[in-house]
């Protein structure tokens, strides 16, 4: 959907022109929207882990540790009826299990997140109601069990050049100059979370980030935070946090790093893309209900990462349209802030939209014939 950024009175009334506009795009622009892959973070959740010192255990969370909350329920489902909103004009308002194909992590809430978002997306209508009291349909979410589910859990373990890779990083000049900018935040973690210096400073065990996403969950649900982790302190581990996710995809070789991991996904995508250009083609909607890893390994592997952590129900979008010359081009749209438009976004070296045949050749050298034995034999190409 080609917008431009428009002045806007109030929040209410830019979301009423911008949905507008995506409806006029719809029925009168001169290229047809054919396909639309949509890779999302799941909702709001609680910690994954605890660090050594902190004030809350995993019992004072309902369900535990891992799990999505009832926010992140609310964040998933209007994310579901925005899609509906702007594919209104595409999709099928009721669910055709022709049209769509939704795959998750095998992690409950990343399934838990696509079935709500999925509410959002196809409320039952006319016979697909089955009970009056309840407007829910089901709808089935693909999950691939752990160490096959390679397309959408990052980083994927047991690839040793990826490890090459990591341990380089950890030794290379760009990431150690950038690494002493949070001695000071490190320092003031090492003091109080119970993890020593040498232990944080390995970043790619996520320990730092974690302790941060610990704080920063218990923050949100009003629990308190320990004395130590003032707002100051949050900044800047927040900061360290995103450098981390930098560091495991990007900051060093990453060309070489997306090959053995985002291009992995890029590869699926645009497999998907490619076959939504058959004129046997029935379906127009890939979902893929993931994580923050998830979405920093594919936009670092496309070099469109804007250097922030994607945060809860975050979408990457990419649209498939057939313009009135009969060839194909791409759009791709980045939603990590409910309250505007999505971000368009341009692959680096072409225009946007880009013809669908620059962007496969574009993107060619983040994508590996054979995974395992570029992992295996650390085959990597510059």
């Amino acid at each position: 959907m080609r917008m431009t950024r428009l002045p806007c009175r109030s929040r209410s009334f830019c979301f009423t022109l911008s949905l507008f506009l995506i409806l006029l795009h719809q029925t009168t622009s001169e290229n047809k929207l054919k396909y639309v892959a949509a890779v999302f973070r799941h909702g709001d959740r609680t910690p994954v882990e605890n660090f050594p010192t902190a004030l809350h255990k995993e019992s004072e969370w309902p369900q535990g540790f891992g799990q999505l909350t009832t926010i992140g329920m609310q964040q998933q489902y209007e994310l579901g009826q925005y899609m509906r909103k702007r594919y209104s004009n595409f999709l099928n308002d009721s669910y055709n299990r022709h049209e769509i194909f939704i795959q998750s992590t095998d992690i409950d809430r990343t399934i838990m997140s696509a079935q709500v978002l999925l509410a959002g997306l196809f409320p039952p209508a006319g016979h697909q109601i089955w009970n009056p009291q309840i407007l829910w349909q089901p709808i089935p979410v693909r999950t691939l069990p752990p160490g096959k589910g390679n397309v959408l859990r990052f980083p994927i373990p047991n690839c040793p050049c990826f490890d090459k890779l990591q341990n380089e990083t950890q030794a290379s000049k760009q990431f150690q100059d950038k690494l002493q900018s949070y001695m000071g935040v490190l320092k003031t973690m090492a003091a109080n979370s119970g993890y020593d210096m040498d232990t944080l400073k390995q970043l790619n065990n996520f320990k730092a980030w974690n302790t941060y996403d610990t704080l920063a969950c218990e923050r949100i649900h009003n629990f308190t935070l320990p004395v130590w982790a003032s707002q100051d302190i949050m900044d800047k581990m927040k900061e360290l946090a995103t450098f981390s996710l930098q560091s495991l995809f990007g900051i060093y070789k990453r060309k070489e790093k997306a090959r053995l991991q985002g291009g992995i996904l890029v590869n699926a995508i645009l497999k998907n893309i490619q076959k939504a250009t058959k004129p046997s083609n029935k379906r127009k909607m890939n979902l893929f209900s993931a994580h923050d890893t998830t979405i920093g390994a594919l936009q670092m592997a496309l070099n469109i990462f804007n250097g922030k952590l994607p945060p809860y129900s975050t979408c990457q979008f990419f649209e498939l349209y057939q313009e009135k010359s009969g060839d194909y081009s791409i759009e791709m749209y980045y939603r990590n802030d409910s309250s505007r438009d999505p971000y368009p976004l341009r692959l680096p070296g072409c225009t946007s939209p880009c013809p669908l045949a620059k962007f496969t050749k574009l993107v060619s050298p983040v994508i590996v014939k054979d995974w395992s034995k570029e992992c295996a034999k650390c085959q990597i190409h510059s």
